[in-house]
């Protein structure tokens, strides 16, 4: 019988327990902070606490941390996707006022994974949502398929090829 011995080191035991993801503490703290704009104490105790909380409760359902292949993959992917963002507001607004909505052509579609991280789908997810005219609506059981239900759509190959070439390909390589 084997047994994982626990760290000796007190410091590090004590980060497991109380800060057991310290990226997602910085950003959830950052992210507080960029969204209440109140840079007086009481913000920062309540982005800390938040920071601090959420990785807490939310800890028995990571399997791991997930390991960054780099950060400047990182900065990159977060470049083009703000970029895609900013465009898809254009197209959906161009669309919401100038296309009558019998000639939108609205479609399901299966995007196939190669991503198996948890976290790199859940990633993935997150940006096919935000970007306006698609969303996430499902995952298979066995996570090899993520479903999309797009505003509209004239090639169902194009779109699946653009998440993979554009999205999941780069977080391929991020989450190693």
């Amino acid at each position: 019988m084997t047994s994982h011995a626990e760290p000796t080191s007190p410091n590090l035991s004590f980060r497991k327990r109380w800060v057991p993801h310290p990226l997602l503490t910085l950003v959830l703290v950052g992210l507080w902070m960029a969204l209440v704009n109140n840079y007086e104490t009481s913000g920062w105790i309540f982005g800390v606490l938040f920071g601090l909380a959420i990785p807490l409760v939310t800890k028995s359902i990571w399997d791991s941390t997930a390991k960054i292949g780099s950060f400047g993959s990182v900065l990159i992917f977060g470049l083009i996707v703000a970029w895609d963002v900013a465009m898809a507001n254009i197209q959906v607004a161009f669309l919401v006022l100038f296309r009558p909505s019998q000639r939108l052509k609205p479609a399901w579609v299966t995007v196939p994974l190669d991503l198996r991280s948890r976290e790199g789908i859940a990633v993935l997810a997150g940006t096919v949502t935000l970007t306006p005219g698609t969303v996430s609506c499902d995952l298979s059981a066995d996570g090899s398929s993520l479903l999309v239900h797009c505003l509209d759509v004239r090639d169902v190959d194009a779109v699946v090829a653009r998440i993979k070439r554009r999205y999941e390909s780069r977080l391929l390589r991020i989450f190693k």
